[in-house]
């Protein structure tokens, strides 16, 4: 399987090296299950944050479609890649064939 629910992967993250994500804001907020009070509270997310390395690829660091901010993006164990997305996965596709 190369495609797998929320429920499934999640269980896995804890054990992950990186979780890379492109282009997600609501799906991986972790406000979702840490603040009660978010608009988002209790949603069912990708709970990338528990990796032992994020790192999310988008254009801003703008809310998603919710409106709610995203904490993940200030984790400790998260990186930030901005701009266009397909432009940073050839980047670091070019950079790992390298190695």
């Amino acid at each position: 399987d190369i495609v797998f629910e929320m429920d499934e992967i999640n269980d896995e993250l804890p054990s992950t090296d990186i979780a890379l994500v492109i282009g997600a804001n609501d799906t991986v907020n972790s406000a979702a299950v840490e603040d009660p009070n978010s608009i988002i509270a209790g949603m069912p997310v990708i709970q990338v944050w528990k990796a032992k390395q994020s790192i999310v690829m988008k254009r801003t660091m703008g809310s998603g479609y919710a409106g709610a901010q995203n904490p993940v993006f200030f984790k400790h164990n998260n990186a930030m890649l901005l701009g266009d997305a397909k432009k940073m996965c050839d980047g670091l596709r070019s950079k790992l064939s390298e190695l």
